[in-house]
C-alpha cells in the first residue's frame, strides 16, 4: 500500500509539471499570435516612388504622392508607391492566421506516465541481476563442493575416457550437478587430464580440482597390499566380517556398521522398505545383499570403501529384466532375497532350486495346507545358531518370526546371501504340485512329493540311505585304525 501511495504522489507531481509546462507554451503561442495580429493590423509603411502603380484595366495618371522623409528607396530597384489608405495593401489580419493555424495545427505533447516503465525497468534489471546471482552462487557451491554429501561413491573409469565421459559419469553417480560446468573447468586448468582407468572413490562434497586429481593420480590407497576375498553363495554377513578381519582389511564391527546402514545412493536401495520392519534383526538388517563374488581389497581399507565394492557389484547383478520381473510377481526386494536365501540353503544347484522354489510358491499361495508356515530347517537354524547368539537380549518375538516352523510366510529377513541361481529359481516360478521335498545329504540328492504319505515313504528311505552311508564310514574308519596299528 506505501508503494502504491508513493507512485500516486509522485504521478501528481509529474503531471503537475508537465500541466504548468503547457500552460507556459500556451501562454508564449498567444503571446505570438497577438503580436503577429497587431502587426497584421498595422499599415506597412513602403518606401514613396515616383513609378506610377500600374493599372492593368485603365491607364489613368496617378497623383503623385511626396516622399516621406528620412525613407530611402532601394538601390537599383525602384518601388511602387502605395497610398498609405488604399485598399490594395496586402496586411496579414487575424482571419489569415487563424485560417494558417487551422491547416497547420500545433502538436501537443501527449501526456506520459514515465514511472511504470521505469519501475518495469527497474523489476527486470533487479530479477535478472537475482537469476545470476543465484546461478553463479549454484555453480560455486558445485565447484567446491560445499554443502554436498559426504559418502564415498565408488565410480568405474573406462579406458580413455574424455573429460565429457567422465562428467557424464559423475553427474549419474550424483558426485556433481553439471556436467558442463565440470568440463569448463577442466578446459582452464593449465595441464591436460588423462584419467585413469579402474576403481576410484570419490565424494560429492570433494571440490573439482580433488576431483580430477583422485582420477588422474595413483592414490595411496591402490600402493598398498591387495587383498582378494572370496564371499561363498550361502555364507552371512558374519561370516564376511570374520574373512574381512582375518585378512587384514578392515575391523569387523566398522565393517557390519556400516554395511547395515546402507544409504550409499544405489539404485536398488530404492526398492528397500522405508519403515524398517520391527521384527528384523537390526544387526542383520542387510542380511543377503552381500553378493558372493571374489572380491579385491587393499590392507586396512576404508570399511565404507569395502561396503561400497560390495554393494556397487549387488546392483549390476539387479538388472531391469529381474527387477521387472520380481514386480510381476508382486514381490518386494526384500521378500525376493529372503525368499532366495532360504532356496540357496535348501538346494545344492539349480535345478534343484527351481523345483524347491516351487514347493515354497506352492505353500505360500495354499496357507490352509501347512497352516501358512514354510517349515524350512535352514530359518530353523539361523533364527537359533546365528540371531540368537548376536543378541545383547534376547527377543523370542524376532527368533519366532525367522523360524518358519513357528512364524508364518516368509521370515522378517534373509538367512544368508544368495547367488544369482537361487534369484532367477525364485524368479521363474517353476509351476509344480509338489508341497514336499527331502535331500539326502551326503548324496545331494533331492526327493519331491506331493502328498504327505509319499513325502514320510521318502523321508524313510533318505534316512536309511544316509544310517548306511554313516555305518560304511565307520567301517571303513575302523579298517584304516587297524591298518595303522
Amino acid at each position: 500500500m506505501a508503494d502504491n501511495k508513493n507512485n500516486d504522489v509522485i504521478n501528481d507531481i509529474l503531471n503537475q509539471l508537465d500541466n504548468a509546462k503547457k500552460a507556459s507554451e500556451e501562454a508564449e503561442t498567444a503571446k505570438k499570435e497577438d503580436i503577429i495580429e497587431k502587426k497584421a493590423e498595422e499599415p506597412v509603411r513602403r518606401p514613396v516612388s515616383h513609378v506610377k502603380e500600374p493599372d492593368m484595366s485603365v491607364r489613368q495618371p496617378q497623383p503623385s504622392v511626396k516622399k516621406e522623409e528620412n525613407v530611402q528607396p532601394r538601390a537599383q530597384r525602384p518601388s511602387v508607391q502605395l497610398a498609405a489608405d488604399s485598399d490594395h495593401i496586402p496586411q496579414r489580419n487575424s482571419a489569415a492566421v487563424k485560417r494558417n493555424n487551422a491547416h497547420h495545427p500545433k502538436k501537443k505533447k501527449k501526456k506520459r506516465n514515465r514511472l511504470p516503465g521505469v519501475l518495469i525497468l527497474t523489476v527486470f534489471i533487479f530479477a535478472v541481476s537475482i537469476c545470476l546471482s543465484l546461478v553463479i552462487i549454484a555453480f560455486g557451491k558445485d565447484m567446491f563442493g560445499i554443502g554436498k554429501e559426504d559418502n564415498t561413491r565408488l565410480i568405474i573409469v573406462p579406458e580413455n575416457a574424455t573429460t565429457e565421459e567422465i562428467s557424464q559419469l559423475l553427474y549419474d553417480e550424483g558426485i556433481i550437478n553439471s556436467p558442463k560446468c565440470f568440463q569448463l573447468f577442466s578446459k582452464f586448468r593449465k595441464s591436460a587430464d588423462v584419467y585413469l582407468a579402474g576403481e576410484h572413490f570419490v565424494s560429492p562434497n570433494m571440490a573439482y580440482e580433488t576431483i580430477i586429481k583422485k582420477l588422474t593420480s595413483v592414490e595411496e590407497e591402490e600402493k598398498k597390499e591387495p587383498v582378494s576375498i572370496t564371499f561363498y553363495e550361502g555364507d552371512t554377513i558374519y561370516d564376511a566380517a570374520d574373512k574381512l578381519e582375518k585378512e587384514g582389511v578392515c575391523n569387523s564391527s566398522d565393517f557390519l556398521f556400516n554395511f547395515n546402514a546402507a544409504g550409499y545412493g544405489y539404485r536398488f536401495e530404492d526398492y528397500l522398505p522405508k519403515t524398517p520392519n520391527p521384527l528384523k534383526f537390526a544387526d542383520a538388517r542387510m542380511e543377503g545383499y552381500l553378493f558372493p563374488d571374489t572380491y579385491t581389497f587393499t590392507k586396512e581399507m576404508d570399511p565404507e570403501e569395502v561396503c561400497q565394492k560390495i554393494y556397487f557389484n549387488f546392483n549390476e547383478k539387479m538388472t531391469d529384466e529381474r527387477l521387472e520381473k520380481m514386480k510381476k510377481l508382486n514381490l518386494s526386494l526384500d521378500q525376493l532375497i529372503t525368499f532366495a536365501s532360504i532356496v540357496q540353503k535348501e538346494a545344492p544347484n539349480r535345478e534343484d532350486m527351481n523345483h524347491v522354489a516351487s514347493v515354497f510358491w506352492n505353500r505360500l499361495e495354499h496357507p490352509e495346507d501347512f497352516g501358512g508356515k514354510l517349515q524350512s530347517d535352514p530359518t530353523s537354524n539361523y533364527s537359533d545358531k546365528v540371531i540368537r547368539k548376536h543378541m545383547d537380549f534376547i527377543n523370542n518375538d524376532i527368533l519366532k518370526a525367522y523360524d518358519t516352523y513357528q512364524g508364518e510366510g516368509l521370515p522378517p529377513g534373509a538367512i544368508c546371501s544368495p547367488g544369482l541361481d537361487a534369484i532367477d529359481a525364485v524368479l521363474e516360478k517353476m509351476p509344480s504340485e509338489d508341497f514336499f521335498f527331502i535331500a539326502n545329504i551326503y548324496t545331494k540328492e533331492t526327493f519331491f512329493s506331493k502328498t504327505n504319505d509319499e513325502h514320510e515313504m521318502n523321508k524313510a528311505k533318505v534316512h536309511a540311505d544316509e544310517e548306511a552311508y554313516e555305518a560304511e564310514q565307520a567301517r571303513l574308519a575302523e579298517e584304516a585304525a587297524e591298518n595303522n596299528e
